[in-house]
């Protein structure tokens, strides 16, 4: 039976505004197991990357539980949380977050070295090159183009080999041809660490990729299509 790595039980999120509390999330219950690739779709404001933060510790839920790999998040203080997050999980975002003074080979290594790992550098390294920036190791983010950068940010994630791979919006930023490389350098990476992945897109091309689709709309969910094949229309 195949391992449940990521579990939420009634996640509700609730904001305060200055309107009043604002319902981010109503009730979710959704699981992935080892391997699993699973993409979250729907309109713009549905709580898809606020979904993806619960996920991943960067959100508390108000109730209910997210589990991942055996720990309730929910009951985790910060510094907890930042630990998890560091050990088994690897999140890439939108915008690629990379430390502008910090050369593509630091920013993968950080992470490495704040986890202890003793070769951090070779690490980075390899993961570097597995991109495809082998020659791109001392070079700024600056000096870097924006899909060079998120293949940076992947890299990052990856390279502590993590249970759990997150990315919200990862090919949103980039022209066509460049996403498309991006989408290959995400599967190939669930594939070669086993990790489960969970995306937040509009991309169809991505969704058609996914083993399972879900779809948020006003914080509740309301499709989760099934088989490989599964495409929502956005």
């Amino acid at each position: 039976m195949a391992e449940t790595v990521l579990d939420l039980r009634e996640a509700r999120l609730v904001l305060e505004g200055s309107a009043g509390p604002l319902e981010i999330l109503k009730g979710i219950t959704l699981s992935a197991v080892r391997g699993d690739s699973l993409g979250l779709v729907g309109p713009s404001g549905s709580g898809k990357s606020s979904l993806l933060m619960l996920m991943g510790g960067l959100e508390r839920a108000t109730s209910g539980q997210v589990i991942a790999l055996g720990h309730d998040l929910t009951q985790m203080d910060e510094d907890a949380l930042a630990r998890f997050r560091r050990n088994n999980m690897g999140i890439v975002f939108q915008s690629f977050h990379l430390i502008p003074t910090m050369t593509a080979l630091e920013n993968v290594a950080i992470p490495l070295e704040l986890a202890g790992v003793p070769d951090a550098f070779d690490r980075a390294r390899r993961e570097l090159e597995a991109m495809g920036l082998g020659r791109r190791t001392g070079h700024y983010p600056s000096q870097l183009s924006g899909g060079e950068q998120q293949r940076v940010a992947l890299a990052r994630a990856a390279a502590p080999r993590p249970a759990i791979l997150l990315a919200d919006e990862p090919t949103g930023n980039l022209d066509a041809a460049t996403g498309e490389t991006i989408m290959d350098l995400l599967f190939d990476l669930r594939d070669r660490h086993g990790s489960t992945l969970v995306l937040v897109t509009h991309a169809d091309e991505l969704t058609r990729r996914c083993d399972r689709v879900v779809r948020l709309a006003d914080g509740a969910l309301v499709a989760e299509p099934a088989g490989p094949a599964a495409r929502v229309a956005e």
